[in-house]
């Protein structure tokens, strides 16, 4: 197979994982037979200092022309430290994913036999959890009117549904829980939120067009809560964009560190896979982030093209990795570390 992938490394340690995902995905593609063409692309804080704009026309031309997107991360603190920036490397991202329309944002949340005792979670509560948020990522209150008033002394952010945002998110909810263990939480607050009424009602009119799937209906504060007391509990859930930003960060601790948690945004067309982790500018060129989320969003990438075996061997690798201690310094407990370069070989000479 013949691939073409936008590569948009970004800010921060963006560069240094996706090099890492690169040298993987290489030896994955050499092993099964297959071409990438790999097309850099500038986003974010990188963007804004070379042409003063975080997702630049130039960058959208190339990702909606590919196959695919393999994101890094973007972030800058100047940006951070600054409320009165007119542009930022966020409004990049959120920009991206509306002109891709990229509305699904798929996060697993997992666990890895050796790195059961390394979660703040004891191991009886996690053994065993396999779950998968979809959060819709082009609505709510992220794109609604936003703006001051009263002189700036009042702020407001307005969040807006429609039946067919939902319904969108809500069949790809129920076509993935089909292919698990057919469970679906719908997450919302409808006890006082009017757009989660409509989610729950929008959710409820799709049963029976799904009769083998059991669904469910949780206030996003009680799931907060069961995550870190059963997260096994859980299979697939959806939820709004807000929710899921913040549900999807809390899950992600229960594997036992951020930098081993992949992601996909998807929409009709083209998939963006990336890093749930930020861009830890603290971090940037020391060798020392996890490459392992970064490399897994490109195993889930492979699968997206159905090449199953192709993320399967990825996951191989990351997996005896994590057994054989290879492993960046949040990972070491104070052991032996390698840097993000040396576990990035160390992959693909294995694959």
């Amino acid at each position: 197979m013949k691939l073409n992938i936008a590569l948009l490394a970004g800010d921060g340690i963006g560069p240094e994982v996706i090099n890492q995902a690169v040298k993987v995905s290489d030896a994955v593609a050499k092993r099964f037979g297959h071409d990438i063409n790999w097309r850099p692309a500038l986003t974010g804080a990188a963007a804004i200092d070379a042409v003063g704009e975080p997702y630049p026309d130039e960058t959208h031309e190339i990702c909606k022309s590919s196959d695919a997107v393999l994101f890094g991360a973007i972030g800058h603190p100047r940006f951070d430290n600054d409320p009165s920036a007119k542009v930022r490397p966020e409004q990049g991202l959120l920009k991206m994913r509306k002109a891709l329309g990229l509305f699904a944002n798929v996060r697993p949340t997992f666990t890895f036999p050796s790195l059961l005792e390394k979660s703040p979670l004891k191991r009886e509560r996690i053994e065993g959890t396999d779950l998968v948020f979809l959060r819709e990522l082009t609505g709510g209150i992220y794109f609604g009117e936003k703006g001051r008033r009263d002189g700036g002394e009042t702020a407001f952010d307005n969040c807006v549904y429609t039946r067919a945002e939902v319904q969108r998110l809500a069949k790809k909810g129920f076509e993935l829980a089909m292919t698990r263990s057919k469970k679906l939480c719908c997450v919302d607050k409808a006890n006082v939120l009017e757009t989660s009424r409509l989610w729950r009602e929008t959710v409820q009119a799709m049963e029976k067009d799904y009769p083998e799937v059991e669904v469910s209906y949780e206030f996003v504060d009680a799931v907060a809560m069961r995550l870190v007391q059963w997260p096994n509990s859980y299979d697939v859930l959806i939820t709004e964009n807000l929710f899921g930003d913040i549900l999807t960060d809390e899950a992600s601790v229960i594997s036992g560190s951020m930098g081993l948690m992949p992601s996909a945004s998807l929409g009709s067309d083209i998939g963006l896979f990336e890093p749930i982790h930020g861009s830890y500018p603290q971090a940037t060129g020391l060798n020392i982030a996890n490459p392992m989320a970064t490399v897994l969003s490109a195993a889930m990438m492979f699968e997206n093209f159905g090449l199953q075996d192709e993320g399967k061997a990825i996951r191989d690798a990351v997996n005896s990795a994590l057994e054989k201690g290879m492993v960046t310094e949040d990972l070491a407990d104070g052991g032996k570390s390698y840097g993000t370069k040396e576990v990035g070989d160390w992959l693909a000479a294995n694959i």
